[in-house]
C-alpha cells in the first residue's frame, strides 16, 4: 500500500509541477521519479541508477527513430511536400468531396510531421476549399485537423504512438499496421460528424483578399489576370485555382509521397517476414532495411535529396537543426517518461496495482483507457499522457494479460480526450479555421470527445474475440 501511495502521490506532484509551475514536462517527469523511489522506499543509490538506467534504456530503442522522424517531417514542410499531398489527394476525390481531400490529407500527413504544423501548412488550402464549394470552414477545419489528429495519435514515427510501442515492447509494423486499421473507422465517424457541424454552423467562409494568398511574382501576375476576367474574387473556379497552383513551385508526386510510404513499407515488409520465418539473403537484407532505423533514415534520405534536391549544403542542414531542436524536446520527455517507467518497475508498484484491479473483478481493457484520459485532461498535452501512461502501465502488462497492442492502441486512443483550450492544438485549429471559441468548443472540442470514445468501443469489441 505504501508503494500505491507513493505512486499517487507522485502523480499528483508531477500534474501539479506541468499545470501550475514553471517547470516544465521533462524535469517534472524526472523529479516525479526520483520522489516515488524515494517514497517507495528505495535507497537513493538505487533510486537513482534505476531514474537513469531507464531514461537511457529507453534512448537506446526508439530516440535515433524519433530524432530522425522530425527531421522528415521538417522536409516535407519545408519543401511543399504535405501541401502536393493534399492537392494530389484533392484531384483523386474532386473538389465536391473537400472534405474527404482535406481529412484524408491530414491523416497521411500527421504520421511523420506534427498535427499543430500540419494545420497550419494545410490551412490556407481548407480555406481555399470553403471559398470554393461555399462550405464553411468549421466543417472543413474540423475534419482536416482531425485527420492530422488521428494519425498523430496512433500512427508511429509519430512520437507519443512510437513511444508506447517502445515501452510496451510492440513491433513497430504492428503497431502501424493496426494504427492504420483502427484509424479508418474513427476518420469515417469524424467525416459525419463534421458534416452533422458544418450543417450546424454554414456561414463561416473565409473573405478573400491578395494578402491572405501571400503570393508574389508570376503567381501574382497569373492572379491579376485571373481577377481581370471576373466582377469578383468570389466568382473564382476550381480551374482558376488550379492555375494558380500551377505556378507554385512544389515537388513532384511520388517524390512528396515517398518520405512517408518508403518507410512504412518496409518496416511492414520486415513485420510480415519475421511472421513468416524468411530466412537467407532475403531474410537479412529485409530486416536490415525494415529495421525501423534503417527505414526512417531511407525517408530522411529522400527528404533531402529528393525533396530538397535544390537546397545548398548550408540551407539542408539548417533545415536540419531546425527539426532537432524539435526533436531534443521529445526525445528528453520520451527518456524520462522511461525513467518512470524503470522506478515503477524496479519498486514491484505495477504489479502492485495489478493485482489490486484483477481482485476489484473489473475488466482490465478500461486501465489503459481510463490512464489516457484522466493523464490528458488536467494537463492538455496528449503526448505528455502518452509517454507518462506508457510509464506507468508497461510494468503491470504480464500481470493484466492484456495483448501489448491493444494496451498501446487504448492508452493512445483516450490521450486524445479532449481538446479544449489548455491544449495548444485547440488555439491552432479555433485560429486557423477563423473560429471563436465559442464555435470551437462547440464543434471541436466535442468531436474530440467522441472519436475517442468511438475507439475506445472499437478496441474494446475487439479485445472481446481476443
Amino acid at each position: 500500500m505504501g508503494s500505491i501511495i507513493a505512486l499517487i502521490l507522485g502523480i499528483a506532484v508531477l500534474l501539479w509541477m506541468i499545470i501550475k509551475t514553471k517547470i516544465q514536462a521533462f524535469p517534472a517527469l524526472i523529479f516525479t521519479s526520483i520522489l516515488v523511489g524515494l517514497l517507495a522506499g528505495l535507497p537513493t543509490a538505487e533510486t537513482m541508477k534505476a531514474v537513469s538506467g531507464g531514461f537511457g534504456g529507453t534512448l537506446g530503442s526508439i530516440g535515433i527513430v524519433i530524432g530522425f522522424g522530425c527531421i522528415m517531417g521538417k522536409f516535407l514542410e519545408k519543401s511543399g511536400a504535405a501541401k502536393k499531398m493534399a492537392l494530389t489527394i484533392l484531384r483523386m476525390v474532386g473538389v465536391k468531396n473537400a472534405d474527404v481531400a482535406l481529412g484524408l490529407s491530414g491523416l497521411l500527413v500527421g504520421i511523420p510531421v506534427f498535427c499543430d504544423s500540419g494545420f497550419v501548412i494545410l490551412s490556407e488550402l481548407a480555406k481555399e476549399f470553403s471559398r470554393i464549394t461555399k462550405r464553411s470552414m468549421v466543417g472543413l477545419g474540423g475534419i482536416l485537423g482531425m485527420g492530422l489528429y488521428i494519425t498523430h495519435f496512433l500512427v508511429p514515427p509519430t512520437p507519443g504512438p512510437l513511444a508506447v510501442a517502445g515501452f510496451f515492447k510492440v513491433d513497430l509494423g504492428i503497431m502501424i499496421l493496426c494504427g492504420i486499421l483502427l484509424s479508418i473507422p474513427i476518420f469515417l465517424i469524424s467525416l459525419a460528424y463534421f458534416r452533422h457541424v458544418e450543417k450546424r454552423f454554414p456561414a463561416l467562409i473565409p473573405e478573400r483578399t491578395l494578402d491572405d494568398l501571400s503570393i508574389n511574382g508570376e503567381q501574382k501576375q497569373t492572379l491579376e489576370n485571373i481577377l481581370a476576367k471576373h466582377k469578383s474574387m468570389e466568382e473564382l473556379t476550381g480551374e482558376d485555382f488550379k492555375e494558380i497552383a500551377a505556378t507554385e513551385q512544389l515537388p513532384g508526386t511520388l517524390l512528396s509521397f515517398s518520405p512517408i510510404v518508403v518507410p512504412v513499407l518496409l518496416i511492414l515488409a520486415n513485420t510480415i517476414a519475421g511472421a513468416l520465418k524468411v530466412g537467407g539473403v532475403a531474410g537479412s537484407v529485409i530486416g536490415i532495411l525494415g529495421n525501423p532505423i534503417v527505414a526512417v533514415f531511407i525517408a530522411v534520405l529522400l527528404s533531402v535529396y529528393g525533396l530538397c534536391a535544390t537546397l545548398t549544403r548550408e540551407e539542408a542542414q539548417k533545415i536540419m537543426e531546425s527539426s532537432l531542436a524539435d526533436a531534443g524536446l521529445i526525445i528528453l520527455v520520451t527518456g524520462a517518461g522511461g525513467a518512470l517507467g524503470n522506478v515503477i518497475r524496479v519498486t514491484n508498484i505495477g504489479d502492485t496495482i495489478a493485482h489490486g484491479i484483477i481482485a476489484l473483478s473489473i475488466p482490465v481493457i478500461l486501465v489503459p483507457l481510463l490512464l489516457g484520459a484522466l493523464l490528458r485532461i488536467p494537463q492538455g498535452s496528449g503526448t505528455v499522457a502518452m509517454i507518462t501512461g506508457g510509464s506507468i502501465l508497461a510494468p503491470m502488462l504480464p500481470t493484466l494479460g492484456l495483448e501489448p497492442v491493444i494496451a498501446a492502441l487504448c492508452l493512445c486512443s483516450t490521450a486524445m480526450f479532449i481538446s479544449y483550450p489548455n491544449d495548444s492544438y485547440f488555439w491552432v485549429v479555433t485560429r486557423f479555421s477563423g473560429m471563436d471559441v465559442k464555435t470551437s468548443l462547440k464543434s471541436w472540442s466535442i468531436g474530440t470527445a467522441i472519436i475517442p470514445v468511438s475507439a475506445s468501443i472499437i478496441l474494446i469489441i475487439v479485445n472481446a474475440f481476443l
